[in-house]
C-alpha cells in the first residue's frame, strides 16, 4: 500500500510524521498521522463523552415509569407498557444509527448529528415538564398527582422522549467503534489498547448511570423533575462540546456504501447460478477483484459453499465488463459468510440478557419486600445496582491488572501469545450469571421462609441480595465487554458499527423475551387456587422457582453457545486492498 511505503520514508524526518496502517484518516481526509491523532489522546475524551451521555440518558430512563404515572397520569400498566415500548424502541434505533453510519455517514458524522437530536430531545423534555407537565406546582411526588393535560402537551411529552431515544440509540453503536478506530491494530501496542478500551468503555456507561441511579434518582423522587432533566440536557450537551472538540484528534474511516445492496447481490448472484457446479480447483474460478468497499481483503474461507457461486467465473461472464447483480468480489461473498456465521454466537447472548434485565426488575421487586431499614436509614430497593456497578469497575481492575496477564503467563509458556479469548470470556459470563441466578433463588428460599404472611414482606435483610448484584455485574464484564470485542472484531470492515449495534439489539430482545417469559411462567403457574410464581404479594408465590427456571434456561444456552463457538470460524483478512489517491497520501 502507498502509505506503508511512504511511512517508511516519513519515518525518517520524524517518528511522529508516521501513518497509520488501518487506513484511517483524518478530519480533512488525509491519512492519519500517528504522533498526532487518535490513541488516548482521542480515546480518553470519548470516554468522558460516554460517561455524561450515558449519565443524561439514565437521568430520564431510571425513573420514567413514575414520570408516566405521578405526572402523565398513566396506570401502573399502561406506563409498563410505555417503558417497555420506549426502551426497546431506543435499541432498535441502534440499527438505524449504525446502518446510516457504515454506509453514508460514517462514524464521526452520525456521532454528532444523534448528539445534536439528543441535546433537542432533552432540552424539549426540560422545557415541556416545566412550563407544561409540572401543574399545579409541586406536583409528582410521592404523595401529590399532577393535573390533567391536554392531547398537544402529551404529544410534546412523547416527542420529547422519542427524540431522545433516536439520539441516544442512533449514537450508542458508533462512539463504541469510533473509540476502537482510535486504536491500530496493526500496531502491537495500540492492539493492547484497543482491547483495553472496551473495558475502560463498559465502565465509563456504568459509572455514568451510578450517578443517575443515585444523585439524580433522589431528586426526581423527591418530585423535582425539572432539576433532573435540565441536569441530564446540562451533561448531555456538555458531551456533545467535548465530542466536537476533540475533532481534529480523531482518525477516522471512510463509510462503505449501502451493505443491504452488497449482501443481496451475493445472494441474487448465488441463486442465478444455482444449477452450476464448483471445480475442484475452486480458488482459481473465483472471482477476486480488489473490492472497494472495504480496507481489507477478506480471504476466502470454506462454509457456506452455495454463497461462493456469487463468485465464481463462468463461461459467458467478462471480469472486465462484470455485472454485480450475476457476478461479486469473494471479498464481497465472504462479507455475508461472516454476518451469517456471527447470528448464532449473537442469538446465544439473548438468554443472557434475560438474565441481565431482572436486575431492574424482578430484583427490584425482591428487594422491595425484603427487611430494607438498617437502623434508621431506608435503603431503596432500586438503589441496590449500585453494587452492581461497583462490581463491574472492581472485576475490571482485576481482570486488566491480575487475572488476563496470569492466564497470559501461562499460555505463553505453552507456545500461545493470547489470553482468555473473546469466546471464552463470553461463555465465563454464562456461567456466573447461573451462578446469578441460583444465588437469587437461594435468597428467595431464605426471603419467604422469614416472610410476614400478611404485610407481604420479609425480616430478611435486603443486604443479602449483595451476591446477585455483584454476580451480575461480574458476568457483564465478561459477556457484554467480550461482545463488543468480539463483533468489532469479527464485523467486516464496512460494518463495524453494526457489529455494535447487534450487542444493543440484543439486550432489546433480551426485554422482550423476559416479558413474554414472565407472562407465560404466570399463565401456567396460576390456577384457581394459586396466585402463580410471582404474584402482586411475593410472599403467596415461588419467585425462586423462577430464577431457577432462568437458571436452567442459561446452562442450556450455555450449551448451545458452548457448540456454536466451536463451530464459528474467524475471519481472515488478507493484505491492505483500498489503495490511496495520489493527493491522499502523507504529507512531510
Amino acid at each position: 500500500m502507498a502509505c506503508l511505503e511512504l511511512s517508511k520514508e516519513v519515518k525518517l524526518k520524524g517518528e511522529e510524521e508516521e501513518c497509520t496502517n488501518d487506513g484511517t484518516v483524518d478530519f480533512h481526509g488525509m491519512p492519519a498521522i500517528r504522533g498526532k491523532t487518535g490513541t488516548w489522546k482521542a480515546g480518553i475524551i470519548l470516554l468522558l463523552n460516554q460517561g455524561l451521555a450515558t449519565l443524561a440518558f439514565f437521568g430520564v430512563g431510571v425513573n420514567l415509569v413514575l414520570f408516566l404515572t405521578r405526572v402523565m397520569q398513566e396506570n401502573n400498566a399502561e406506563a409498563a407498557n410505555s417503558v417497555s415500548k420506549w426502551t426497546g424502541t431506543v435499541y432498535i434505533f441502534s440499527l438505524v444509527g449504525a446502518f446510516l453510519s457504515d454506509s453514508y455517514w460514517g462514524r464521526f458524522k452520525s456521532c454528532a448529528i444523534f448528539q445534536v437530536i439528543y441535546v433537542i430531545g432533552l432540552v424539549l423534555l426540560s422545557l415541556a415538564s416545566q412550563l407544561y407537565l409540572l401543574k399545579p406546582k409541586g406536583c409528582g411526588d410521592r404523595t401529590t398527582l399532577c393535573g390533567a393535560h391536554s392531547t398537544v402537551e402529551i404529544s410534546l411529552f412523547y416527542i420529547s422522549v422519542y427524540m431522545i431515544g433516536l439520539g441516544y440509540g442512533g449514537y450508542q453503536p458508533n462512539i463504541a467503534t469510533f473509540g476502537a478506530d482510535q486504536f491500530d491494530e496493526h500496531d502491537p501496542r495500540e492492539k493492547q489498547s484497543k482491547q483495553a478500551f472496551f473495558s475502560y468503555f463498559y465502565l465509563a456507561l456504568n459509572l455514568g448511570s451510578l450517578f443517575s441511579n443515585t444523585i439524580l434518582d433522589y431528586f426526581e423522587d423527591d418530585g423535582m423533575w425539572a432539576l433532573g432533566f435540565w441536569a441530564s440536557a446540562a451533561s448531555a450537551f456538555a458531551a456533545l462540546l467535548l465530542f466536537l472538540g476533540g475533532t481534529l484528534k480523531y482518525r477516522q474511516f471512510r463509510s462503505s456504501g449501502n451493505p443491504i445492496t452488497r449482501f443481496s447481490q451475493v445472494i441474487i448472484a448465488a441463486s442465478n447460478k444455482w444449477g452450476v457446479e464448483i471445480p475442484e480447483n475452486e480458488d482459481a474460478a473465483l472471482y477476486d477483484e480488489s473490492s472497494t468497499t472495504a480496507a481489507r481483503k477478506m480471504l476466502h474461507t470454506q462454509g457456506f459453499k452455495f454463497l461462493d457461486k456469487a463468485a465464481l467465473i463462468t463461461s459467458n461472464e467478462k471480469q472486465s465488463n462484470r455485472n454485480p447483480w450475476r457476478l461479486c468480489p469473494i471479498s464481497q461473498v465472504e462479507e455475508v459468510k461472516c454476518i451469517l456465521r456471527l447470528l448464532p454466537i449473537w442469538l446465544c447472548t439473548i438468554i443472557y440478557s434475560v438474565v441481565f434485565t431482572q436486575m431492574a426488575s424482578i430484583f427490584v421487586e425482591q428487594g422491595d419486600a425484603m427487611k430494607s431499614t438498617i437502623g434508621k436509614f431506608r435503603i431503596p430497593a432500586a438503589s441496590m445496582s449500585s453494587f452492581d456497578i461497583v462490581s463491574v469497575a472492581v472485576v475490571i481492575f482485576l481482570y486488566r491488572r491480575v487475572l488476563d496477564p496470569f492466564v497470559k503467563k501461562i499460555k505463553k509458556h505453552k507456545g500461545e501469545a493470547v489470553g482468555i479469548t473473546q469466546r471464552q470470556r463470553m461463555g465465563i459470563g454464562l456461567v456466573i450469571a447461573v451462578m446469578a441466578m441460583l444465588s437469587a433463588g437461594i435468597v428467595e428460599c431464605y426471603r419467604l421462609k422469614y416472610a410476614r404472611k400478611d404485610q407481604g414482606s420479609s425480616s430478611l435483610s435486603i443486604l443479602w441480595q449483595i451476591p446477585q448484584y455483584s454476580l451480575i455485574g461480574a458476568s457483564e464484564v465478561f459477556m457484554y465487554v467480550g461482545q463488543l470485542e468480539f463483533f468489532n472484531e469479527q464485523a467486516p470492515d464496512g460494518l463495524k458499527s453494526f457489529g455494535s449495534a447487534l450487542c444493543m439489539t440484543s439486550i432489546s430482545l433480551g426485554n422482550y423475551v423476559s416479558s413474554l417469559l414472565v407472562s407465560v411462567v404466570m399463565k401456567i403457574s396460576t390456577t384457581d387456587n394459586m396466585s402463580g410464581w410471582i404474584p402482586a404479594n411475593l410472599n403467596k408465590g415461588h419467585l425462586d422457582r423462577f430464577y431457577f427456571l432462568l437458571a436452567a434456561l442459561t446452562i442450556l444456552d450455555l450449551v448451545a453457545y458452548i457448540a456454536c463457538a466451536k463451530w464459528y470460524k474467524a475471519i481472515k483478512h488478507g493484505e491492505m486492498i483500498q489503495q490511496l489517491k495520489e493527493e491522499d497520501k502523507c504529507k512531510v
